[in-house]
């Protein structure tokens, strides 16, 4: 059986530190399945559409990416794609609270599906999707935070 592996997030939008994660997860995978999911606390910039076609065009080089949405709980996406992990990006000491919660709901709903976490690359490690956003409506660099397509996006999103 052919190991798969769960990315998650709301990639609102996907960053530099997201696609390191997802480039890491894909040596060590056979599939990464990178999915956003909609997080109800969180309002979004992009669409889910759009956030979709952002993710595919930033993952297109990698042959074991897949690109999908879904509505509903993460283990359950997991199990439904036969995946036998999850994959979590860790920036900081600050993340690990919030991902051991979720990590241990997930092992309640189902124990068969383990988290892996992976420790972003220190050159990413203050970048979250809430700094790009607000350094992009400012017009200030994000050139090196974000892959191209994104930083176009963010500059059409803004000059709306």
């Amino acid at each position: 059986m052919k190991s798969i592996a769960v990315c998650p997030g709301s990639f609102d939008p996907v960053t530099m530190g997201h696609v390191d994660i997802i480039q890491r997860g894909a040596k060590v995978f056979e599939e990464v399945r990178v999915v956003i999911l909609n997080n109800s606390s969180k309002k979004p910039l992009f669409s889910v559409e759009e956030r979709l076609e952002l993710l595919k065009a930033v993952t297109k080089d990698f042959d074991n990416v897949i690109v999908d949405t879904y509505d509903g709980l993460l283990i359950d996406y997991a199990k439904k794609v036969n995946a036998k992990a999850i994959i979590r990006g860790l920036r900081a000491v600050s993340d690990f609270e919030y991902e051991m919660q979720i990590t241990s709901m997930n092992r309640v709903l189902n124990e068969q599906i383990e988290t892996f976490f992976i420790m972003t690359n220190n050159q990413y490690s203050f970048l979250s999707s809430s700094i790009v956003k607000e350094v992009a409506k400012y017009k200030g660099n994000i050139s090196e935070l974000v892959p191209s397509e994104v930083e176009k996006a963010l500059e059409l999103k803004f000059s709306e």
